[in-house]
């Protein structure tokens, strides 16, 4: 026989032995019967549940304005890049009040058009006043108001990284500063409404050192803990990564990690100093770890849960503010609508862990106490200070304060009565709440309002003071009444019940055009000057003032072209250091 035919015989022969196996595998009828489902068994699938439930049909509704397509984009850009901050992107309100459609169906067109004209001492600006907006961008808006928001879509790991941009790798940057300039004392200048940072010797108070590109609207610089890095975070989440020991301070590396944001910090607990970096973005309500040299993206959580209050799940829980711990390899991360501060430790990212914090609804910005151990937060919109302790990784205290405090990084000082204190100052009227910080020396006054003072009136965003001044500065640059916008009030530490000072920086930059809304005091890297942007619409001319901190005098003006719409400032020295 050949090797072929004995191959198809034993093949013949291996299948008709397992069709015998089977035949003699059969189950019986019997059997069959025992593993009938019964009709009541049956797995349905139906969302019979639902079938009651009332659905709003897509589409247009009656009574509301139908904004066409390039109306909408418009209306759409002009929210985002002006009102979402406050309002959240699907406009359930928290520094700003809620603008669902439930709300502002009921008050109308009419208030809604009055209300951005004219803006509120609660902090609302006035857009149209102001000249920031037309008449006809104001319409537009109200009308937009009036129709249900629309959801951008998510932004994941894929997303994120196919922005990501390693410019010059780590092994072609320089490792010790290759210019002259005084680093520490290196400002870092949002110039907001055309996406650049101006870098600007301190020293000089003249040269703008660079202008870098950056995302839209920088809301933080923040330093790494070397002073090697300054990391910008626009609105649009576009985070920068500026080399500062570079010939020329260039960018090395950028990144988008959402569609909006706020917030962005790197690691600086010993041993870890550089390592990371963290931002978190109001959408998606995310926050993302990455790399601190390269900018990387290794981690990404989502924010989304239940309120700390209602326990209700809320769909948009923003990224507000975030500070790095100085005693544990964490992250202090600030979750605005849900009232949760998330202490996130970096020490292992495949198992990340996270403590959670019950504090107040609405967190937004804050700082540290003078030891660097308590941080406080304001929940601005419930109208309370939350305190944690870092080290120990609790809640201390929710303290009330006035109406919406708005600290920025908040305010240091020791008091002649109550010891070291911490101070805010509020959005929504003229207080500045003190609070005292010492519970070992001063445990009596320790977390309570030990003292309110009266300052200009609401619509400050920023208050400021430096270990080594006896000064202390308010702003109130959201203020609708062009004065106060244009002016910063400044109380005497050794004697806060005198009246305070009146600076009319405004006046000072010899500007006469526009609100000249001043905001945001930043002191030197010395601690013996002071500041202040003079803040115009992007058409018009803007500048920084300069005070002596002794004598309370005008000590310079900046005054350039390519100072566009500058606000917030940030020393590197003071910014490195939290020193505030």
């Amino acid at each position: 026989m050949t090797r072929a035919f004995v191959t198809a015989l034993l093949s013949a022969a291996v299948t008709l032995g397992a069709l015998s196996a089977m035949a003699a595998d059969k189950p019986k009828p019997a059997d069959i019967k025992k593993h009938e489902t019964s009709p009541g068994g049956k797995y349905e699938p139906q969302l019979d549940v639902l079938r009651d439930e009332k659905m709003k049909a897509p589409g247009p509704e009656p009574g509301v304005p139908v904004l066409g397509g390039n109306e909408f984009a418009r209306a759409n850009q002009i929210y985002f890049e002006r009102c979402a901050g406050c309002h959240g992107v699907l406009r359930k309100g928290a520094t700003g009040k809620a603008l669902t459609t439930d709300i502002t169906r009921e008050a109308g067109f009419e208030y809604l058009r009055d209300l951005i004209t004219y803006g509120s001492p609660g902090g609302m600006p006035n857009w149209g006043t102001s000249g920031d907006m037309t008449a006809d961008e104001i319409d537009l808006m109200a009308k937009y108001l009036l129709n249900e928001p629309p959801q951008p879509p998510e932004y994941g790991l894929k997303e994120i990284k196919a922005t990501w941009n390693v410019i010059i790798p780590v092994d072609k940057r320089p490792t010790k500063p290759m210019n002259n300039l005084d680093l520490d004392n290196l400002f870092s200048v949002t110039l907001r409404d055309i996406g650049q940072v101006a870098l600007i010797d301190g020293h000089s108070k003249e040269e703008i050192v660079e202008t870098v590109n950056t995302g839209y609207a920088v809301h933080i610089s923040r330093m790494s803990a070397s002073g090697r890095y300054l990391f910008t975070i626009g609105r649009d989440a576009k985070i920068t990564l500026i080399n500062l020991w570079m010939e020329h301070p260039s960018t090395v590396a950028e990144i988008k990690i959402g569609m909006e944001a706020r917030s962005v910090e790197t690691s600086k607990m010993k041993g870890c100093e550089d390592k990371y970096a963290i931002a978190g973005s109001y959408w998606p309500p995310q926050y993302v770890i990455m790399d601190g040299a390269t900018l990387e993206p290794l981690k990404v959580v989502s924010t989304r849960g239940v309120t700390v209050d209602t326990q209700e799940y809320h769909p948009e829980p923003r990224v507000a503010s975030i500070v790095a711990s100085h005693y544990h390899p964490e992250f202090v991360v600030n979750i605005k609508e849900t009232g949760k501060i998330l202490l996130v430790n970096y020490s292992d990212l495949a198992n990340l862990k996270v403590t959670t914090i019950d504090a107040e609804r609405f967190l937004h910005d804050g700082g540290f106490d003078s030891t660097g151990r308590y941080f406080l937060v304001a929940a601005n919109a419930r109208d309370i200070v939350a305190v944690v302790d870092t080290k120990d990784g609790k809640l201390v205290k929710l303290i009330k304060t006035g109406v919406k405090p708005h600290p920025g990084r908040g305010a240091n000082f020791v008091h002649p009565k109550y010891g070291p204190v911490w101070a805010t100052s509020h959005l929504g009227d003229e207080t500045i709440a003190v609070i005292g910080t010492d519970p070992e020396k001063n445990a009596q006054h320790a977390w309570k309002v030990v003292q309110t003072l009266e300052g200009q009136g609401g619509g400050s965003l920023f208050i400021k003071t430096h270990p080594k001044s006896k000064n202390l500065y308010v702003d109130t640059p959201l203020h609708p009444e062009a004065e106060l916008a244009s002016s910063v009030a400044v109380f005497d530490l050794n004697d806060l019940d005198k009246e305070y000072k009146v600076l009319p920086i405004g006046e000072w930059s010899g500007i006469s055009e526009g609100v000249r809304r001043v905001v945001q005091g930043e002191y030197n890297a010395a601690g013996d000057e002071v500041w202040f942007s003079v803040w115009n619409s992007r058409s018009q001319e803007s500048a920084i003032v300069v005070v002596d901190d002794k004598t309370l005098t005008k000590k310079a003006v900046i005054r350039d072209k390519r100072l566009v719409t500058p606000t917030g400032k940030f020393n590197v020295y003071n910014t490195r250091n939290d020193v505030y």
